[in-house]
């Protein structure tokens, strides 16, 4: 594996970054997650008064225009403080290039985007479908000058809090040749549902900060533009492709911070806490836990910034994005499992931040593919498809 030198400029946002999160993060996560609170506006402001928002958006369009290597650090640094705000910055960043509308309306939207005052949900599973999406049942349907939305989406996240809801829908009376399955942009004011939309929030074990929510679209009217026109199937398929990988190098990103968080909180601990009149950090047992969680995270960190490097120079990185999401997320929940151990009885507690990392950590083996969804692409790039129907 070829050896990833940062620049100066990415080890500055990286800092930046890391000092924000110590700072506002941190404090803030461990006041808010414990009673299920809400991230603030004023963070999102801050957040994208420091561009986080925006750096993948081109410059040309009001962002940054930096790489997947600096989104990626970002989001490490963010994750070690709180992963729903490392999650948050997706809501720019990894939404885009799926805005719809004439040239100045998109590139005002895509502006406003990267400051952090238009951002988005994406409705994508639904109470009976998860990673099979092309058996999704919601259905668009087109009328006039308009798509009307039916059908039910379960796991949006912030559903209220964003500018508008990407409905992944499946579409009747579609050209044969053309996606059976499009994506739908639903405008809506920010702090409510959609007109012809009811949800509620669903009870989660972890990921505050916001609401997930089972949502329901009852005929729910939108302008024909607001999906894609019959000519971007191909675009489409290209976008989503190379979307998909920075959203799991994405996720290998956040569980880096997740680990990192509760490694560090981990040492800290270790050295103040006495039992058997000496610090728990010089018993061989811990000190081997230790040992072996830091090299779990700088392995999948230098994998990680193989693969980020990799999507920067424009390469497909098919295996090694499932091979970094994988490995990252597993490692996560090690990792932060065996901090919680080092903590004790202390560490079942919500008085310490671990116990936050674990919970966190553990979603990141389930959303944007599951650990076996990466196992099965992985070993059908090494071995090919099972030739036997059903194996998959």
């Amino acid at each position: 594996m070829t050896r990833v030198d940062l620049t100066d400029e990415q080890v500055m946002m990286r800092d930046v970054a890391r000092d924000f999160t110590r700072d506002v993060v941190l404090p803030l996560a461990n006041r808010l997650d414990p009673e299920k609170g809400d991230i603030p506006r004023e963070l999102i402001e801050q957040m994208g008064e420091l561009g986080f928002f925006g750096i993948l958006i081109p410059a040309d369009l009001g962002g940054l225009g930096l790489g997947v290597t600096d989104y990626c650090l970002v989001a490490e640094e963010l994750a070690r403080g709180w992963m729903s705000v490392a999650s948050l910055i997706a809501r720019g960043n990894g939404f885009y290039r799926a805005i719809r509308g004439g040239p100045d309306a998109r590139a005002a939207k895509i502006e406003a985007m990267a400051a952090g005052r238009y951002l988005g949900a994406v409705a994508l599973s639904e109470p009976g479908t998860g990673s099979d999406l092309s058996s999704v049942a919601c259905r668009a349907r087109r009328d006039g000058d308009e798509w009307v939305i039916t059908g039910n989406k379960y796991w949006c996240t912030f559903a209220d809090g964003a500018d508008f809801i990407s409905v992944l829908c499946r579409r009747e009376d579609g050209p044969a040749d053309g996606p059976q399955t499009i994506g739908i942009t639903v405008e809506k004011p920010r702090g409510e549902l959609p007109s012809g939309c009811s949800g509620s929030p669903i009870p989660k074990i972890g990921y505050f900060g916001w609401k997930t929510w089972e949502l329901h679209f009852d005929g729910v009217r939108v302008p024909a533009e607001a999906g894609p026109a019959d000519s971007e199937g191909r675009e489409a398929v290209r976008d989503t492709a190379f979307g998909l990988g920075v959203a799991r190098a994405h996720t290998a990103a956040r569980s880096i911070g997740l680990a990192r968080g509760a490694f560090e909180d981990a040492v800290a601990y270790a050295k103040e806490r006495v039992q058997f009149g000496q610090p728990i950090a010089d018993f061989q047992a811990i000190r081997f836990k230790l040992a072996t969680m830091a090299t779990e995270i700088e392995a999948a960190r230098s994998l990680m910034h193989h693969v980020c490097a990799g999507l920067d120079a424009g390469q497909a990185m098919r295996a090694e994005i499932s091979m970094v999401k994988l490995f990252a997320s597993e490692m996560a929940e090690r990792v932060t499992s065996e901090a919680l151990q080092i903590f004790g009885g202390a560490g079942y507690t919500t008085l310490y931040p671990v116990e936050r990392y674990w919970r966190d950590a553990r979603l990141t083996k389930i959303f944007e593919g599951t650990s076996e969804i990466q196992q099965r692409i992985i070993a059908d790039l090494l071995l090919g498809k099972p030739t036997r129907p059903g194996s998959n």
